[in-house]
């Protein structure tokens, strides 16, 4: 039982599965090839993504997503830029997220963090409000 253990805990931690051949954009298997590259990414498998995208739908103050962006660069190496869009913004469609470059960042998953932070801004419209504010767009300054 005690060799069981120990193999268990030399077991190299669970990396995300490929996407369907054609399906995706993110380089995984060239990444994997890279020697010395940030692999980070891969362990985000796709129940550690859902675990994200709730907390991310479930924020409660631009303070809270600041850390979660942190977070995310720390532990998965992905850089997430927040900002509103030049000019009005009339909805939540009005700012901008994308992610820095980054091999083996899954198109979905691109897609489907910015739209959990959407969702919680819906619900926190506060959250849109103290980021615009901090981008000096309701004329605090």
């Amino acid at each position: 039982m005690a060799m069981a253990m120990i193999r268990s805990m030399n077991s190299p931690l669970p990396l995300r599965t490929p996407c369907p051949p054609g399906a995706c954009d993110c380089q995984r298997d060239e990444l994997l090839d890279r020697p010395g590259a940030d692999t980070r990414i891969l362990l985000l498998t796709r129940s550690e993504e859902q675990r994200l995208l709730d907390r991310l739908e479930n924020l409660q103050s631009l303070e809270d997503l600041e850390r979660m962006q942190q977070r995310m660069l720390e532990q998965l190496g992905i850089r997430l830029h927040i900002e509103p869009a030049h000019g009005e913004v009339r909805s939540m469609r009005g700012i901008h997220m994308h992610f820095d470059a980054h091999p083996g960042l899954c198109r979905k998953t691109r897609q489907s963090i910015p739209a959990a932070i959407r969702r919680a801004m819906e619900k926190r419209p506060e959250i849109a409000w103290r980021l615009l504010d901090a981008n000096d767009l309701l004329g605090a300054g």
